[in-house]
C-alpha cells in the first residue's frame, strides 16, 4: 500500500457513518477507573480498570446489602443448582456485576416495579403479582446438558405459579453472544449439520439444540439452506432463546443503548444494524414476538422514576450515564 493509499483509507475511516465499539469501550473503561479510584479500592496495576484481584469483586458492587445477597444465595444454592460468579466478576466492566448493580437492589428489596414498567412497555406480559427475580438460572433438562457447564440466564422472572417466565440476557462491552466452543477449538470447520445433524459433535453426545431449532420451525427459513453452521458465532444467542421457548417464557436483551454491537444507527438515523436485527431476522416470524430488547437507560430511568433510590446516582456514575 502506498502513502497515498494509506492516507485516503485513514481518511474514510473517519467518515464511516456508524460509532464504534473501541470508542464505547474506552469511555467505559475511563468511568470504571475513575470510579474505583474515587472509592479509594485497589485497582490492577496494569488494567485500572479492574480491581486488583478476583477475591475483591465485592468492591465492584454498590450496595452492599446486594453483597451480602449473593453471598447468602450462592450458600444455599450450593451443590446442584451452583451460582457460579463469573471469573471476571472483578472487572469494571463486567456484564454479571451490572446486573447485579442494577437489578440486585430491586430483588433486595423486592420491588421488581421499574423493571416490570419497562418491560411491559415492550409488550411483554409480566407474571403474577408475586413474581420474583433470580439470578443464574439453570435447567439441564432442556438441552440434555447432563455434564459440563449448562446454559445459565442472567435472570429469571416468574410468579409462584411458575409462568409465564421472562429469561434476562445481560451485555455490556461484549462484542458478540458467545460462540461455539467446539468451532473455536478447531475441531469443526464450522458446517451447517442440517440434514445430517449427526455431523455436530454436540448433536452426537446427545444435545438436543439442532433437534429444537427443527422443531421450533427455524430450519424452514433462511437457517434450513445456510451452509455456514449458525452455532458457529451465534451459539448463545439461539441457545438462549430455544431455552425460553422451551420453558413458554420471553427471551430478554439487556444491553447498552450506546453499544454498537447488537444496535446501530447511522448518523443520519437512515440505516439500523446490529446483531439483534440480523439474528430476529432468522427467527421465524410467527416466534419473533418472544424476543424483546431493552437497555439500561431505560431501566435506569424507571427506577429514579420512583424517586426513592440513592444508590441509582452512583451507578450512573459507575457507568457514565448521562446525569
Amino acid at each position: 500500500m502506498t502513502n497515498d493509499q494509506e492516507k485516503n483509507s485513514r481518511a474514510r475511516s473517519r467518515t464511516w457513518p456508524y460509532p464504534r465499539h473501541a470508542d464505547f469501550e474506552k469511555s467505559l473503561r475511563e468511568t470504571a477507573k475513575a470510579w474505583f479510584t474515587s472509592k479509594g479500592y485497589p485497582k490492577h496495576d496494569k488494567y485500572p480498570y479492574c480491581l486488583d484481584t478476583y477475591d475483591n469483586w465485592h468492591h465492584n458492587i454498590i450496595d452492599q446489602k446486594v453483597v451480602t445477597f449473593i453471598k447468602s444465595d450462592r450458600l444455599e444454592r450450593k451443590g446442584n443448582k451452583g451460582f457460579p460468579l463469573h471469573k471476571y466478576v472483578h472487572h469494571g466492566l463486567s456484564s454479571q456485576a451490572l446486573l447485579f448493580n442494577l437489578l440486585g437492589p430491586l430483588v433486595v428489596d423486592n420491588n421488581l416495579d421499574p423493571l416490570r414498567k419497562v418491560l411491559e412497555s415492550h409488550g411483554v406480559i409480566w407474571p403474577g403479582e408475586d413474581a420474583e427475580g433470580k439470578f443464574e438460572y439453570e435447567n439441564r433438562d432442556i438441552f440434555n446438558e447432563d455434564s459440563g457447564q449448562p446454559t445459565s440466564i442472567d435472570f429469571m422472572i416468574q410468579d409462584s405459579a411458575g409462568e409465564p417466565k421472562i429469561f434476562i440476557e445481560s451485555k455490556l462491552v461484549e462484542k458478540e453472544f458467545g460462540a461455539c466452543s467446539v468451532f473455536k477449538n478447531g475441531d469443526c470447520e464450522g458446517r451447517s449439520p442440517v440434514g445430517d445433524f449427526h455431523q455436530c459433535y454436540l448433536h452426537h453426545i446427545g444435545r438436543k439444540y439442532w433437534t429444537l431449532l427443527e422443531k421450533n420451525g427455524f430450519l424452514d427459513g433462511p437457517l434450513g439452506s445456510e451452509k455456514t453452521c449458525i452455532f458457529a458465532s451465534h451459539y448463545q444467542f439461539f441457545r438462549e432463546v430455544l431455552f425460553a421457548l422451551e420453558m413458554s417464557g420471553t427471551f430478554v436483551l439487556l444491553s447498552d443503548e450506546r453499544s454498537p454491537t447488537f444496535f446501530c444507527t447511522s448518523k443520519d438515523e437512515k440505516i439500523k444494524r446490529g446483531l439483534m436485527p440480523f439474528l430476529c431476522d432468522l427467527v421465524p416470524e410467527k416466534l419473533r414476538h418472544r424476543i424483546v430488547s431493552i437497555t439500561i437507560q431505560e431501566v435506569v430511568h424507571a427506577i429514579e422514576e420512583t424517586g426513592t433510590s440513592e444508590w441509582v446516582k452512583d451507578f450512573k456514575v459507575k457507568y457514565g450515564l448521562k446525569r
